[in-house]
């Protein structure tokens, strides 16, 4: 008997057949192989383009818009399998089986409930902070409770270092491309210190890595309530992580649909190679500082603008235009003052972002018996169509994740305010695989910068100076 459910699994079945018709000729994107170190690459400024690391952890062919994780195809997994089963394939690099599956959602569901962690965060004035603030802080809450990083046993013993230069002396000369540190602190013990509250751990491992997937949803769904003005509530052992998540936020159980739906959406979000929030997580990874700290950073660095909010944007953007009688003159407009299109165009992707073909039908499946959602979807398939047709062979600018997915949440109740966190309770589980992973070959992050500012200037007193001609650096 076929359900609801089996509608959206085929849903993205058609999304697939039809990228896979559009794309099959489309060559090979570099990027992918083994490296022979050191590599030549031509790298932009802000080390666009530079190669950091190997991974097996997940795969993105811009020029024939693919996305893999971990050798599955993202449509194969978004029609088939969970935000769970995902999560365990980027931590693992491979399917759970049955009996480890069970196991790990056994540990996923225990790590849900953060009650000392929430009554910490709700002693700060959330409802006058930005989402992603509360989550940041959400996350060095539960460091500061579920660890014993805080402690001073926890303190690492300085003259483990080998020297307090060592991650800069031998990287102003050429790489050599060692394949591991040379420099670098030794072993660092992971057994419990003596002294440190009962009830903690360290703050590495696969375990944290679960502790995080699975805290971060609790505390974003807090975060909704609270700015709701209403209390969070308890996680429901019963439901699926996607389920769950929906729950704790608006306080009603999903219908399958809408837990397909999440689920999904939360699939599609998981990794997506080396963007700055995974780079920014990397980055404090390298350091030796903890996996808490280092989602922390990640958080921060989706928190910005030209990494999270498109969706939020993409919605003002519709909107704004109000119809789709004046998308035309909107759009005329916007080309004139070269405004860019939000949702539009990618880094990446010379083409249409693979989890914009599934999120777009799964928008015009929400939008059926929600008016407010259908006029926005016919703005946006309006807008899309000139786009297209305007940029889309030129320049290739095509829809990206971003444009239909804020459409998909607010028709689950989810406030605009809280999209970015949505990005972020997903995309935990892409941030600690590659932390955990790029952390067996660690190698501190040291890039470095040209200088292109004065030599010989100088010095002079500060009664002398303001007398002749100022320069700015």
């Amino acid at each position: 008997m076929e359900t609801r459910t089996d509608k959206i699994t085929e849903i993205v079945l058609k999304a697939a057949r039809k990228a896979r018709r559009e794309t099959s000729s489309a060559p090979q994107q570099e990027g992918r192989g083994r490296a022979n170190w050191p590599l030549d690459c031509t790298v932009g400024p802000g080390l666009e383009g530079a190669i950091a690391c190997e991974t097996k952890i997940g795969f993105v062919n811009g020029t024939r818009g693919e996305l893999t994780y971990c050798g599955y195809d993202i449509f194969d997994l978004c029609a088939y399998s969970t935000f769970e089963e995902v999560s365990y394939l980027l931590l693992y690099g491979r399917m759970p089986t049955a009996k480890q599956f069970a196991s790990f959602k056994r540990k996923l569901v225990k790590s849900r409930s953060l009650p000392h962690t929430l009554r910490l965060l709700m002693g700060f004035p959330l409802e006058q902070m930005h989402p992603m603030a509360c989550l940041r802080l959400g996350t060095n809450l539960m460091r500061q409770r579920l660890t014993w990083q805080d402690s001073d046993a926890a303190r690492p013993d300085s003259v483990a270092a080998i020297a307090a230069d060592e991650d800069s002396i031998p990287m102003e000369t050429i790489p050599k491309g060692e394949q591991k540190a040379i420099y670098e602190f030794k072993k660092r013990k992971t057994e419990r210190p003596a002294k440190v509250p009962e009830g903690t751990e360290d703050a590495a491992g696969l375990a944290a890595c679960i502790r995080l997937i699975s805290g971060l949803s609790t505390i974003a769904a807090a975060v909704a309530r609270v700015r709701d003005h209403k209390l969070p509530i308890e996680p429901d052992p019963e439901l699926g992580h996607a389920a769950n998540y929906l729950y704790m936020m608006n306080g009603v159980r999903p219908t399958p649909e809408q837990e397909r739906i999440m689920d999904i959406a939360l699939i599609l979000h998981a990794d997506h190679g080396m963007n700055a929030s995974t780079f920014a997580s990397m980055v404090v990874a390298s350091t030796l500082s903890d996996i808490y700290f280092s989602i922390g950073s990640g958080i921060a660095a989706l928190s910005g603008p030209l990494h999270g909010g498109a969706n939020e944007a993409v919605l003002v953007m519709l909107e704004k235009i109000g119809h789709p009688d004046n998308v035309d003159a909107w759009f005329d407009k916007a080309m004139r003052r070269k405004k860019k299109i939000m949702g539009m165009g990618h880094r990446v992707y010379k083409t249409y972002d693979p989890r914009a073909r599934i999120l777009g039908p799964l928008a015009s499946y929400v939008a059926r018996d929600n008016p407010d959602a259908a006029l926005l979807l016919r703005i946006a398939r309006k807008l899309e169509k000139r786009v297209v047709e305007s940029l889309g062979k030129e320049k290739n600018i095509f829809p990206n994740v971003d444009y239909y997915s804020g459409i998909v949440y607010k028709a689950m109740g989810i406030h605009r305010n809280m999209f970015t966190p949505v990005f972020a309770v997903s995309r935990v589980a892409g941030w600690t695989a590659r932390v955990h992973e790029y952390l067996k070959k660690n190698r501190i992050f040291r890039p470095r910068a040209l200088y292109v500012g004065a030599f010989g200037k100088e010095y002079k007193p500060l009664d002398e100076r303001g007398r002749g001609k100022t320069t700015s650096r």
